[in-house]
């Protein structure tokens, strides 16, 4: 029973973000996931600075979320501490429209161990006391095999993050 609560979980996160890839080829790809929040833009721009607070732990090198931090200002760090004194940064803060426009530079996950380059871009839009809220990831270099091959995966791991911040954003948790 609970294995069929884990896959509806995950339906209903899926659910609340619509996402795609927007371009694939072996030389990189772009993709694109979008969220309706219910709550105004502050409080949206708030909680994406509390990254460990809605990234999924599994999605993290010391598995655990709570070691993740992003420093939402120029140069900001979204940086990982692992075990004895190590960490990783994963991306870098490049541009910053305080509550409108955050443009990271770097590369999330296994795309770590390739020659790829990325950027990471958040906008919102408040209307009616309600966000959209845009994720753009742009992704190119070189991965054996192509980078073709990564796009639907990364697109699945950014659209349950954005379904998480959602949620954390309209709930306080980040699961539904």
């Amino acid at each position: 029973m609970r294995g069929w609560g884990i896959v509806a979980a995950g339906l209903a996160l899926a659910a609340a973000a619509r996402a795609e890839v927007v371009d694939a080829n072996a030389a990189g790809f772009q993709v694109k996931e979008t969220a309706e929040i219910a709550a105004p833009a502050d409080k949206v721009w708030a909680a994406l600075g509390q990254v460990g607070g809605w990234w999924n732990s599994q999605h993290s090198w010391s598995h655990d979320a709570k070691n993740l931090t992003l420093e939402l200002k120029p140069g900001g760090c979204w940086c990982e501490a692992l075990p004895n004194g190590g960490g990783a940064r994963h991306l870098s803060v490049i541009l910053i429209q305080p509550g409108k426009t955050v443009i990271l530079d770097g590369t999330l996950g296994p795309l770590m161990f390739s020659g790829a380059a990325g950027h990471l871009v958040w906008s919102l839009a408040e209307k009616d006391g309600r966000t959209t809220l845009t994720q753009i990831y742009f992704v190119g270099g070189y991965f054996p095999g192509g980078l073709d091959k990564l796009a639907p995966a990364v697109d699945g791991v950014l659209g349950e993050q954005l379904a998480r911040l959602k949620s954390y954003v309209e709930t306080g948790k980040p699961t539904p």
